[in-house]
């Protein structure tokens, strides 16, 4: 930004757990490892000068939006989107349902979704949404131990994922396969996934084959994909491969949930209830309507992947409950000086990490941009962290520094190399600030 050479920006990084990075480190998929170089790129910020990492802060709880408007010049909210859609369904509080966020959540590490205890003596699983985190789920129900042993999932779910009866996956969307939410990549680690076969109902694609030519790139290969596995008749080594397969998967399209069905004890899932759809209108326009037709599918465990959204982290700051969002204009919060928002909490909870960066780059851009012409005003002397530490004290807050996170991930990294992994999480907050403070 013109005129801003000057400005030296002091950036400090609230956070509620005792370890950094988020959703790269409890969102990505565990056998994602390339995605999760990023922390590399957020480390690196980290060990700047001019940053510091204060962990273990619940702000709205330990310290407000209020109080660290007072002790800065900008405060920007990137919190996420940490609630859940509900199907708003009968039988979704069975045993046996689960949000794909907490399922996530469980083989990933994340705190408070270590007791989850997933049942997964079922054969049959069904996921409800078709996205990116659908697919995740499926592959890590699907996927070979062998594999999954490799990577930093955490040892609960590997041995749970070792003892799993589950064998057959279907991945359930409301729309038709031109609508399917997910990417080429995932796809096609599940159309690879070893030991694993497609399934899917053939009758289910019928015209899809003679949209490809109006199609945009992107939406025509994946569509050419998804044509291969579902319809197309596989070659002899891919048709051998498929015979030997011991599990499988499959979408199926144009069903809606209606109701979870619950087993003859009237306490766990046993199988769902589906309305089938038809489409209307063409395009971007196409909406799924009811048939008034419905199917029953026999399951054990049902995830729920429809999608998740932002909460309201302090009373003081404007949110549009119906949208689950902070009202901002390209990342101003409105109504509300100095105060500023980003990634999902700012625009709702979609896209990729890349996606979420970019988003993240505009709002600094606009926060450089209000300070270059005047509009946010730096002129005062503000306490910062100082400020913010001394409220934390009185009030018993020990925040976490990167230095101290350093000591977890040595811990983790340790504890990892014994059993051939990238790293064993640690589940309990309370062992991360033990080992912290060691």
């Amino acid at each position: 930004c013109p005129g801003l050479s000057h400005v030296n920006v002091q950036v400090d990084i609230y956070e509620r757990l005792p370890v950094p990075f988020g959703l790269v480190r409890f969102g990505v998929a565990p056998d994602h490892p390339e995605v999760k170089n990023v922390i590399n790129t957020f480390t690196q910020t980290a060990q700047h000068a001019r940053c510091s990492f204060h962990g273990n802060v619940r702000v709205g709880k330990d310290v407000t939006v209020e109080e660290l408007q007072e002790a800065y010049h900008a405060v920007v909210l990137s919190y996420g989107a940490e609630g859940n859609r509900t199907m708003g369904v009968p039988g979704e509080d069975l045993a046996g349902v689960y949000s794909a966020k907490d399922f996530v959540g469980w083989y990933n590490g994340l705190p408070r979704n270590s007791e989850l205890r997933p049942d997964l003596s079922c054969e049959t699983a069904v996921i409800l949404g078709q996205g990116n985190v659908a697919l995740d789920v499926a592959r890590i129900l699907l996927s070979p131990v062998d594999i999954l042993k490799k990577t930093d999932i955490t040892q609960h779910a590997l041995d749970a994922l070792a003892e799993s009866s589950v064998r057959r996956v279907l991945i359930v969307g409301r729309r038709g396969p031109l609508q399917v939410a997910c990417t080429i990549k995932e796809l096609r680690e599940m159309v690879n996934l070893p030991g694993t076969r497609p399934e899917m109902e053939a009758s289910e694609f019928e015209g899809i084959a003679e949209t490809l030519k109006s199609l945009a790139r992107p939406r025509k290969r994946l569509t050419e994909l998804l044509l291969k596995a579902a319809i197309e008749t596989p070659g002899e080594e891919e048709l051998e491969r498929r015979n030997r397969a011991e599990r499988a998967w499959g979408f199926r399209f144009l069903r809606k949930p209606l109701e979870v069905l619950p087993s003859t004890d009237l306490i766990r899932a046993a199988g769902i209830r589906l309305a089938v759809n038809r489409l209307e209108g063409d395009g971007e326009g196409v909406r799924a309507v009811a048939t008034g037709e419905v199917e029953d599918v026999e399951c054990g465990l049902v995830i729920s992947s429809i999608g998740y959204k932002s909460l309201l982290i302090d009373p003081a700051v404007p949110f549009d409950a119906r949208k689950a969002i902070i009202p901002n204009t390209m990342g101003r919060v409105q109504q509300t000086a100095g105060l500023y928002c980003s990634g999902w909490v700012k625009r709702g909870p979609t896209g990729v990490i890349a996606t979420t960066m970019n988003d993240s780059f505009d709002t600094a851009r606009t926060l450089l941009q209000d300070i270059g012409k005047g509009t946010l005003d730096v002129s005062t002397v503000k306490p910062g962290s100082q400020g913010v530490s001394a409220l934390l004290e009185k009030r018993g807050v020990k925040p976490v520094s990167f230095s101290d996170w350093e000591k977890i991930d040595s811990e983790e990294t340790r504890r990892g190399e014994i059993k051939g992994k990238p790293r064993e999480k640690m589940l309990d907050v309370g062992e991360m600030l033990q080992v912290a403070r060691a």
